[in-house]
This record gives structure tokens, C-alpha cells and sequence, in this order.
């Protein structure tokens, strides 16, 4: 594990799924997602949306793809880093700027999402685990987030 305090830690119902923060490429997202780990924000919360060979979204505590937290809005960071598998990034509306907390990890190349959404963090270990999540739009039986830490909290 290269840095404990960017590490994100997500216990899944289908097991552990370690990320990589990049605070080199969002600094204002990896500070939301870490503040929001440590509310205990994430713990139970759903994917509700995955879509085979594209991305697992969740996120959001209404599990309906509408809810945020009590934060405001984060302005976009938008980098150059491709959207290929395992990537983590910012689910947002048509807005660019209004990323929240709600998150996607991708299954596959998804670059022509590049340049368009905040690229916060890789996945370094457990893939196989999200390869595993339940699928649909919405899922009628989704996984979710037992508990989601920072490395360094543990």
C-alpha cells in the first residue's frame, strides 16, 4: 500500500475493493470522497446503476441516482488520465460542475468519457470483486458499500 492516507478501503458484499486516491489529478474530489469515507457517508450505501462492460455508479444514499451529500457541488477537475479499467471518477449531471458524491468504477476502456469527468482514483486491488456486483438500471438486488475507510483510519 504506497500511502495509507490516500488509500480508500471499500468492504463490498462482494468483498474488499482497494483504490488508490490521485490527489495529483482531483485534490478537491479526493478531499470529498476521504471527508465523506470518514463520516461514514458510503457505509451501506448501494451501486445502483451497473452496466455490464461499462461502469458500476454508486454513491448516492437515496440509491435512486439522485441524492448528494450535504456538501456543495465540487467545480470540475478533468484530466488527461484515460478512463480505462479500474478507474474511479465523479458521476455528475449534464452540469459539469456538479459532482457531489455519487461515483462510478469502470469495467472497461471508457475513454471517451476522458477530459469529461474527474478521474479521482485507480482500483489496485479486488476488481474481481466489482466484476462480481450485481447488474442492471436500476438493480433490483444491488451490492453495496459495507463500510467504506481511509487505509490510514484502520
Amino acid at each position: 500500500m504506497a500511502d495509507p492516507e490516500n488509500t480508500l478501503v471499500l468492504e463490498t458484499s462482494k468483498g474488499n475493493v482497494t483504490i488508490a486516491l490521485r490527489p495529483d489529478l482531483a485534490p478537491k474530489h479526493v478531499e470529498r470522497i476521504k471527508t465523506l469515507a470518514r463520516e461514514g457517508f458510503y457505509d451501506g450505501v448501494v451501486f445502483h446503476r451497473v452496466i455490464d462492460g461499462f461502469m458500476a455508479q454508486g454513491g448516492d444514499p437515496t440509491g435512486t441516482g439522485t441524492g448528494g451529500s450535504k456538501y456543495p457541488n465540487l467545480p470540475a477537475e478533468f484530466s488527461a488520465h484515460s478512463h480505462q479499467r479500474g478507474v474511479c471518477s465523479m458521476a455528475r449531471s449534464s452540469n459539469p460542475n456538479s459532482a457531489n458524491s455519487q461515483f462510478f468504477i469502470v469495467f472497461g476502456d471508457a475513454s471517451f468519457l476522458d477530459r469529461q469527468y474527474t478521474v479521482w482514483g485507480e482500483v489496485t486491488e479486488g476488481m474481481e470483486n466489482v466484476d462480481k456486483f450485481a447488474r442492471g438500471e436500476p438493480v433490483s438486488n444491488p451490492d453495496r458499500i459495507v463500510k467504506a475507510r481511509i487505509a490510514a483510519d484502520a
